[in-house]
């Protein structure tokens, strides 16, 4: 048996139990070895129950009785009477209605006095609902306990129909080739580290002896985990470096004009990113650029200085967005930047069709559009350029790296490219995601923007709540007003848009004109909505997070963000950032779903406007889904590391370095060789 055979090979699995694992994704010997515990019970320090005390515990004891009821829609709570040679306490579980067939004693209670099978109990002791319980505590059967004194199991993803007794059961069989695993780091690595070696880890995770032990194990995993991507971001800086690309040179007098030009003085951050990528312009190898900038900073007018110089020795700009309504936002503001110097704006979307779409792209062939801006659409293999050479990816993270490829593929050059967001990327994801790129920031605001005002309403003030939206609309502003759902469902408490829009509009704002956005209509019925709303047709836009990226309505100051604490931190941010594009005081306010306390991401979110230190706190809170994008998401592989570990990310880094930079033949460590091969693929934007 080796790590590519079938799990049949394995004693104890069978036909039922292989389909299971296939259903999780685990096919092979390997990737059942490289199935990692997501957390550990720790048994070896057991409680008795009159020694009990709160905070986390661990008890022996067997079940005496046991129920199950509805609390309210969508709740059940699980209550038991455990009970040991020393007393009896309560355990309540939510929603976990399978502990009634679980903890049943093999004869019923009445006729055992409740001395069925023999469990221990780990969970948090509490005072909670009015007395001291054991709060949703993991159970485990006495006899299924391993034989070695220390009692720490692992705990594994949840695989429907395999319980975790059986995965460690069936692993069990696996220890002696996991004890024969190949090294995958280079020796000099492990030595420099102080790491363990990879079977070693490995061992440990799956059948550990102690605490310590699983961190060892744990950092040797997440350094192999950050080196292999950061070894990836090393490569591709160093492919790129290889290429050739248009060189411009600085036109001074251009430039200086531009800036002449702009209605408003460009902040300091504004100056120095762009005098960055202009730096970057006039080298033969093409740029590759993240310019990062908070909602509302300048990044269009970035984008445009740099389009107006590269398109004064002849050469096109193609922006790409990812929906319409933001293509054709920056399509209208860089006409006004860009027709004085008499540069033509094209703006190609799904919305263009028939004989203009095809006299577009006879431009864009011929030179006469300098600037394309579009979505998608511009991938699409009619389009032609005259000489592309410089491309801008807006939101880079919302599109895969094949259409990010097909787009630089248009020109006879490889073009530079700068890519764009307005989510702010924490420094450790800068370093391991995005290490090939540099990174220009924008963190200073526009003058005369004021900070927008963030407040948390409980769903009992609703009443207080409208009434200041309403005070807004007096005076001529208008609002936002954001749900999570399209449509109302009678199972669901999230507020749905449609719901929403019928309601205010028959009740609390009658007397107010209410428009509706949400993805299911059409593209040119978003953009007719969103015009209208821009023009102040409508007082209050009922949307959902359609708006979240990149919709500029400098008159509304007001967004109200319904059922708040089930949005991530950085979308929060985003969807804040529609307001607060004026000179005029702003409001954000963060409805929650019930009057409970506030969770930590609503109270982060309420104190701060920095949405480079939310992005922080959002990574340490959810991970690096969110900011990476939706083509790479749960792609990274990384079961063990968190790209919040900045130290751990500085030592795999410097080794990363060294590696390169010492010439070290990678093909030498054939499975290092195929993780880094894959993040490569993956993380590459030429």
């Amino acid at each position: 048996m080796n790590l590519l055979s079938p799990l049949a090979r394995i004693k104890g699995v069978g036909e039922k139990i292989g389909a299971q694992f296939t259903l999780a994704g685990i096919y092979t010997v390997g990737d059942l070895i490289d199935f990692l515990p997501r957390a550990y019970e720790d048994f070896s320090q057991v409680t008795s129950i009159i020694n009990i005390h709160p905070g986390k515990m661990t008890i022996r004891a067997r079940c005496e009785k046991i129920s199950t009821r509805p609390v309210r829609r969508g709740l059940r709570i699980t209550t038991a009477t455990l009970f040991d040679d020393t007393g009896k306490i309560q355990a309540v579980w939510f929603n976990q209605p399978y502990r009634e067939t679980q903890l049943k004693p093999a004869r019923s209670v009445e006729q055992t006095g409740g001395s069925g099978e023999e469990f221990f109990f780990s969970g948090e002791f509490e005072f909670s609902y009015n007395r001291y319980q054991l709060t949703n505590p993991s159970a485990e059967l006495v006899k299924d306990m391993p034989v070695q004194t220390d009692r720490i199991l692992p705990i594994y993803r949840s695989i429907k129909g395999l319980k975790t007794p059986i995965v460690r059961k069936i692993l069990n069989e696996l220890r002696p080739l996991i004890s024969m695993l190949p090294e995958t780091l280079p020796a000099k690595v492990i030595k420099d580290e102080g790491l363990i070696s990879r079977s070693q880890a490995v061992l440990t995770m799956h059948f550990p002896e102690n605490i310590d032990d699983i961190e060892k194990a744990r950092e040797r995993l997440a350094f192999e985990e950050l080196f292999q991507l950061l070894l990836a971001s090393q490569l591709n800086r160093q492919e790129n470096a290889k290429l050739i690309g248009w060189q411009i040179p600085f036109n001074k007098n251009i430039v200086g004009d531009f800036v002449k030009k702009l209605p408003f003085k460009l902040t300091n951050s504004q100056r120095i990113s762009a005098w960055e990528i202009i730096q970057d312009l006039e080298r033969k190898t093409p740029m590759n650029r993240l310019l990062q900038g908070d909602v509302g900073s300048g990044k269009t007018v970035v984008a445009g200085l740099v389009a107006c110089q590269v398109s004064h020795i002849g050469l096109q700009t193609a922006i790409m967005a990812p929906t319409e309504i933001l293509a054709s936002q920056h399509a209208e503001t860089l006409v006004k930047l860009l027709q004085p110097f008499g540069l033509n704006v094209g703006l190609l979307t799904g919305s263009v069709k028939g004989a203009a779409r095809k006299e577009l792209y006879n431009h864009i062939q011929d030179g006469t559009v300098q600037v394309v801006v579009g979505t998608h659409a511009l991938i699409q293999e009619p389009v032609k350029f005259h000489k592309l050479g410089f491309v801008v990816i807006d939101e880079q993270h919302r599109f895969g790296v094949n259409q990010r490829q097909e787009l630089l593929k248009k020109s006879q050059y490889m073009p530079h490219m700068l890519a764009m967001t307005a989510t702010p990327i924490p420094r450790s994801l800068a370093l391991t995601v995005y290490g090939e790129l540099d990174i220009s920031i924008l963190n200073e605001l526009p003058a005369g923007r004021l900070p927008i005002k963030t407040k948390i309403w409980s769903p009992n003030s609703r009443a207080q709540l409208y009434a200041e939206i309403d005070e807004q609309l007096v005076i001529g502003r208008q609002a936002y007003i954001i749900c999570s759902l399209i449509d109302d469902n009678p199972e669901n408490e999230i507020k749905s848009v449609k719901a929403e829009h019928v309601k205010l509009q028959n009740s609390i704002f009658k007397h107010r004109k209410i428009g509706l956005l949400h993805g299911k209509l059409k593209s040119a019925e978003k953009s007719e909505v969103m015009q209208k709303f821009a023009a102040n047709e409508f007082d209050i836009l009922v949307s959902t997070t359609v708006v979240e990226v990149g919709v500029d309505v400098p008159n509304a100051t007001v967004i109200m963000i319904e059922n708040a604490d089930r949005f991530g931190l950085s979308q929060l941010h985003q969807l804040r950032g529609r307001v607060g594009r004026s000179v005029h005081q702003s409001y954000c306010y963060l409805v929650t779903s019930t009057s409970a306390k506030p969770t930590q991401r609503l109270k982060e979110i309420e104190k701060s406007n920095d949405g480079f230190y939310l992005a922080e706190v959002d990574l340490k809170l959810r991970g690096p889904g969110e900011i990476y994008g939706r083509a790479q998401h749960g792609a990274l592989n990384l079961q063990i590391a968190t790209l919040a570990d900045t130290k751990l990310i500085r030592r795999a880094s410097m080794q990363a370095k060294v590696f390169v930079e010492s010439g070290s033949n990678l093909l030498e460590y054939t499975q290092l060789a195929d993780q880094v091969q894959y993040y490569q693929r993956l993380t590459t934007l030429n």
